[in-house]
């Protein structure tokens, strides 16, 4: 009988005063996702991320957006950073890196990712305004550190250009979802190791 392959999802649901968070993750999906943060243009920069990775997320965030939105933009990459590095278990078997520059009309984003489970955020991000509509932009970077963080990621993202504040928060999420669509892939070749000379990435 042939062997079925190890299930490689992660559900992480986290509450505290200021937020309440559920996440579920399939790293083998079609990139299907149910969203719901309060946040309008947080939700679609989350659709992008599901979509572009192929991962399918079910996220669910309430947060006290009677404040900001901060707490709920971070609780929730948190959320989707420990969702991940469950799923990935001891990345046994992973390509573990990848990299791409991402084109979106007049805007150029790089995002290079190594699946390392040492994690570290370099930024190189700047944005002409402070809102995307009524979203601070200053929060992108907070989402995609607190995602860093919580997954295990290093993490690097440079806008080499671009002149609509949209389309340079889109295409970060856009590059980083085709990176970790890349590096969390199963690489026949590494016959079930994990691709590390340590032994481990854990």
């Amino acid at each position: 009988m042939a062997e079925t392959a190890a299930s490689r999802t992660g559900s992480v649901s986290r509450k505290t005063n200021e937020t309440s968070v559920s996440v579920s993750v399939n790293l083998d999906g079609t990139g299907k996702s149910t969203i719901s943060t309060g946040v309008g243009f947080f939700d679609h920069m989350l659709d992008q991320l599901s979509r572009h990775s192929l991962i399918d997320m079910e996220i669910e965030t309430k947060g006290d957006l009677h404040v900001d939105d901060h707490h709920a933009v971070e609780d929730t990459g948190i959320a989707i950073g420990q969702a991940i590095a469950k799923a990935l278990g001891d990345r046994r078997g992973i390509t573990r890196y990848a990299s791409i520059d991402l084109a979106m009309d007049e805007t150029m984003t790089k995002a290079a990712v190594d699946l390392s489970g040492r994690p570290f955020l370099v930024w190189n991000v700047s944005f002409s305004a402070p809102k995307i509509g009524t979203f601070d932009t200053e929060l992108v970077r907070e989402f995609f550190q607190a995602l860093a963080q919580n997954a295990g990621i290093t993490l690097h993202v440079l806008n080499h250009y671009g002149a609509n504040n949209h389309h340079i928060a889109e295409t970060c999420f856009k590059a980083v979802a085709r990176a970790l669509r890349t590096a969390t892939e199963i690489d026949p070749r590494q016959a079930g190791r994990v691709p590390s000379t340590k032994g481990t990435l854990v």
